[in-house]
């Protein structure tokens, strides 16, 4: 017998946008939740439909990205006919989930307080910019703005370099990965309770959040953090790129056995015996004398002859890969990270898939929807309307100017 997918009894309503928030309910799609994205007729639909490159009409290879396994409804919120409809779906939802500005979803009508009425077991998750409370409330939020307020900039890049971003917006990943973890909590706790709730999300919480242990060493030691050379750990040493013959590598030694095993790997046994170099605080204190020893060695052979010795050595090691070694890298094919999925427009679209594996693999992956493609079998096999009912919503606009 096969088993349904973990979330196949899940159903999202999403009034989404971009990347963050339609990131996060992408992986709960991918576990079979039945994600119905709420898409204004009026704009063209998400605004990630219009963002080049590879990008036609209302297609585009980020939307791709963000949205498969979801299910599209073109629905003008704003009009009483399209509210209408709106409710009748959450009347058939476990949740409602947003990314939009913080002051937004109450305006909106789309709290829980504004929403309980119609279904009291209803979990209302909000991903804003910087939350639902607090003086940044009204203000539009992006990842590249939080990697700047939330300090990220500040210690990356080189030493004397200008503030640097990640070269991928985290920020908004993980918020969206925050959010959908946040739902699922608060679908359980509705599910046992019978009552549900608000979930107040925000990037800025998690990219406050994901300062992690410097702020803890900040907060509670006064340590202030600092960039460091070729992306150097803040207290670890080695743990840091280093320039071969050829390109760079990763080496880490994070715990001391690591240390020794390096030490013998790179024919310097003698590093792992002086006592300058004995444990983690020692070799934090005179990093200044190790790292040009190890930088001279490292130099002297290819990235591939120093991966083969240290992978060999037990010792934690990596390439610094461009994108395309990367997805072409022999574990990217064994953990079956790159999918597949047809489309109209784009022919056969090749992206990676979610890292988040529960039970059996999924096979089966949709491409993202058009612009309300699936509005038809939502009103008329979920919500039981009939040709009337459809055709007088048409009319009164609730899918976008009446024809």
């Amino acid at each position: 017998m096969t088993r349904p997918l973990p979330l196949a009894d899940v159903r999202v309503i999403c009034v989404e946008q971009y990347g963050a928030g339609p990131f996060g309910s992408m992986h709960l799609a991918d576990l079979g939740a039945d994600i119905i994205k709420i898409e204004d007729p009026a704009t063209g639909g998400d605004v990630g439909r219009h963002v080049p490159p590879f990008q036609e009409r209302e297609d585009s290879l980020f939307f791709e990205t963000f949205n498969r396994n979801k299910r599209s409804v073109a629905l003008d919120l704003s009009g009483p006919a399209g509210r209408e409809v709106f409710e009748e779906l959450v009347k058939h939802a476990d949740a409602v989930y947003s990314n939009l500005r913080g002051d937004v979803p109450e305006r909106l009508g789309i709290t829980y307080e504004q929403l309980r009425h119609l279904n009291p077991r209803l979990v209302c998750v909000s991903l804003s910019g910087y939350g639902m409370t607090g003086p940044r409330r009204a203000e539009p939020g992006y990842d590249y703005i939080m990697q700047g307020i939330a300090g990220w900039m500040s210690i990356t890049g080189e030493p004397g370099g200008p503030p640097t971003k990640s070269g991928l917006s985290i920020v908004d990943f993980c918020g969206g990965l925050v959010a959908g973890q946040a739902l699922l909590a608060g679908v359980l706790a509705a599910r046992r309770d019978g009552v549900g709730m608000d979930c107040d999300l925000s990037l800025f919480d998690t990219a406050i959040a994901m300062l992690t242990y410097p702020a803890t060493w900040h907060l509670t030691g006064g340590y202030t953090p600092v960039r460091r050379a070729n992306s150097a750990h803040p207290s670890l040493v080695p743990f840091q790129n280093f320039p071969t013959a050829d390109g760079w590598i990763v080496v880490a030694c994070p715990k001391e056995k690591f240390f020794a095993r390096m030490a013998k790997a790179i024919d310097a046994p003698e590093l792992a015996a002086d006592p300058r170099f004995a444990d983690f605080d020692a070799r934090r204190r005179n990093e200044a004398e190790l790292l040009p020893l190890l930088e001279a060695a490292f130099a002297r052979r290819t990235s591939a002859e120093w991966l083969e010795r240290l992978t060999a050595a037990g010792v934690p090691c990596g390439p610094v890969n461009s994108v395309a070694e990367a997805l072409t890298d022999p574990q990217t094919t064994a953990r079956d990270m790159v999918i597949e999925t047809e489309h109209p427009r784009f022919g056969t679209v090749r992206q990676v898939a979610s890292p988040v594996k529960v039970g059996p693999a999924r096979t089966d992956h949709r491409r993202a929807p058009r612009l309300g493609e699936d509005g038809d079998a939502v009103l008329r096999d979920l919500l039981g309307y009939d040709d009337a009912t459809v055709a007088r919503l048409r009319a009164q606009g609730a899918f976008g100017p009446a024809d």
